[in-house]
């Protein structure tokens, strides 16, 4: 079961801050150690987590039909995620059998096969080992035998989670709501990487008390600064930033408000993922560790759900993309990498993050245990 709260009980909840100059509070404050942003030490054992937890890979819409497959790393380790005849989704090693080549090119595709390139050991959907070319100089091999390792992959509230080893813990899946609808179309992905510790990437979009701020000529023309509604369930919290636009609600009568484009939902999914149902589009966010201070951006985008307002054509959808991938995601990119440029000063010895910023708080206290656990 979950606890979020309604889309009109969210309303009143931002309402009420906006009267009272308010904003939701976590009960304490944080001092997270800047050696956890630098140590080689606490970036392998947070791989170790991002391996032994379900970690959400990619929507369900990104894998439409049979064959429909991504390859990227994962934790540092290359992963191929595909859906199968029987309409299964599973993910493999991608390592061939025989020398461990990738049996595909990292990316998007449809295939009926996966075939090795370096001497065309060739495997099914199922990752089952189909063809050995000369097998008569492989006296002894069984087939199968020499499958892709599978590792474990779950479809849940429309996206696939991926579990690379034992887990030490349920991660995104604890609490899980229907994050996603079949309806909602995928229209593609871009990626990128950037100098900056991954965790300093991931707290920019965990709190609004930076978007007067940071965001001056950016958001915050059409948003508001440190008023957010913060909801947790299990590791995972959702995070809400209402437009300025929402103060049109207040003259509607309460069972007929709709929420749609005067707030943006943001449900950080512990631990490297976030699930943003912007004004015109609904965007996944993986942020895959490199090393201390470099991380790999992923970005999967969809259309929102239908019904959420006015059906919008590609145009003003891609309008959207484009002004949150151009222009406030880039200040909150130079952010993160200003900050880890700043590590080497040794100005500080800690990071504090105050009860305005609790959904930061509750990430780290999630990923603390989950390391504790190892």
């Amino acid at each position: 079961m979950t606890y979020l709260m309604s889309d009109l009980d969210v309303i009143d909840r931002i309402f009420e801050h906006v009267d009272n100059k308010t904003t939701d509070l976590g009960n304490v404050t944080w001092k997270e150690p800047v050696e956890n942003y630098i140590s080689e030490e606490r970036f392998q054992q947070e791989l170790e987590v991002l391996r032994r937890t379900p970690v959400a890979f990619c929507p369900s819409a990104a894998l439409p039909e049979a064959g429909s497959y991504i390859a990227r790393k994962a934790a540092g380790r290359p992963i191929i995620v595909v859906r199968g005849d029987d309409g299964v989704v599973r993910a493999f090693k991608n390592a061939c059998r025989h020398r461990g080549m990738s049996v595909t090119t990292e990316g998007e595709g449809c295939s009926r096969a996966f075939v090795c390139p370096y001497h065309a050991w060739t495997y099914g959907l199922d990752g089952k080992l189909k063809h050995i070319p000369g097998s008569e100089g492989f006296p002894g091999v069984e087939k199968g035998d020499h499958g892709l390792v599978e590792v474990t992959a779950v479809e849940k509230g429309g996206l696939v989670f991926v579990t690379q080893d034992d887990p030490i813990s349920d991660g995104a899946l604890e609490a899980m709501p229907e994050m996603l609808s079949p309806e909602q179309e995928y229209f593609g992905s871009i990626e990128f990487v950037d100098k900056s510790n991954w965790k300093l990437i991931a707290e920019t979009s965990m709190e609004g008390y930076h978007i007067k701020s940071l965001h001056n000529k950016s958001f915050y023309p059409y948003g508001m600064d440190n008023v957010n509604v913060v909801e947790t369930f299990g590791p995972n919290f959702r995070i809400t930033f209402p437009f300025r636009r929402i103060e049109k609600l207040r003259d509607i009568p309460k069972e007929e408000r709709r929420i749609s484009g005067m707030v943006t939902y943001v449900n950080q999914l512990f631990p490297n993922t976030h699930l943003s149902q912007l004004s015109n589009h609904t965007v996944m966010v993986v942020l895959e560790p490199i090393s201390p201070s470099e991380t790999h951006w992923y970005f999967y985008r969809m259309t929102n759900k239908p019904g959420e307002g006015p059906k919008k054509s590609l145009e003003e959808i891609k309008k959207d993309v484009d002004f949150v991938k151009d222009v406030g995601l880039v200040e909150d990119r130079d952010a993160a990498i200003a900050i880890q440029e700043s590590l080497a000063t040794e100005a500080n010895t800690h990071f504090t993050f105050g009860q305005n910023e609790s959904g930061i708080i509750h990430f780290h206290k999630y990923l603390d245990d989950a390391i504790s656990k190892l």
